[in-house]
């Protein structure tokens, strides 16, 4: 019995993976991942690395990262406690859909992930104080391949829910999109 339903989302690539948690009088059990049934969406190899992070406040706002090729990763990103905006955005040179965003609510309570492919940017707004998020990479962090965009970057026009809040100096620090980008493959 398959515990993770895959729906394919607007931009190539991407899904929205729904939780099957097994429920009863104890609480429940809930997969978070599982690469068998991600295989049809395209996870093709184990995970490499998991991280946590936790936001503090509200509004708070951390992206667009991505690592270029070749350590271009696929995530899975869940909610574990609170509320957050999740935005993928298609960096892939030669794609339809280059330069379009796409947000899921993803939360605690509603079992949501977002399967975001490589060549793609990702970040995420707080809903919520206290929010916790998982994430499984398909590749290990390489410092040298870190890239990201500026997540107030007009030409990406990502509309945010809520009023910008809290941005890390590196978030805030990122590239607004030139001509120059367009260059770079991904």
């Amino acid at each position: 019995m398959s515990r993770l339903a895959l729906a394919p989302l607007p931009l190539a690539g991407l899904f929205r993976v729904q939780r099957q948690p097994l429920v009863d009088e104890r609480g429940f059990f809930s997969r978070l991942f599982c690469a068998d049934e991600l295989a049809g969406a395209g996870w093709t190899g184990p995970i490499a690395q998991i991280n946590q992070s936790y936001t503090a406040l509200t509004g708070t706002v951390r992206g667009m990262h991505y690592q270029k090729p070749p350590h271009a990763e696929m995530k899975l990103v869940s909610c574990l406690r609170g509320e957050v905006w999740d935005v993928a955005v298609d960096l892939r040179q030669g794609s339809p859909t280059f330069l379009h965003w796409h947000a899921e609510h993803l939360s605690a309570d509603n079992g949501s992930a977002l399967l975001i492919p490589p060549g793609f940017a990702h970040g995420f707004q707080a809903l919520t104080d206290h929010a916790e998020l998982l994430y499984c990479h398909s590749a290990a962090y390489a410092p040298a391949a870190e890239a990201g965009l500026h997540p107030a970057d007009q030409r990406l026009a990502i509309a945010w829910p809520l009023p910008v809040g809290q941005m890390s100096p590196r978030d805030a620090g990122q590239p607004w999109m030139t001509e120059e980008f367009e260059g770079v493959r991904l």
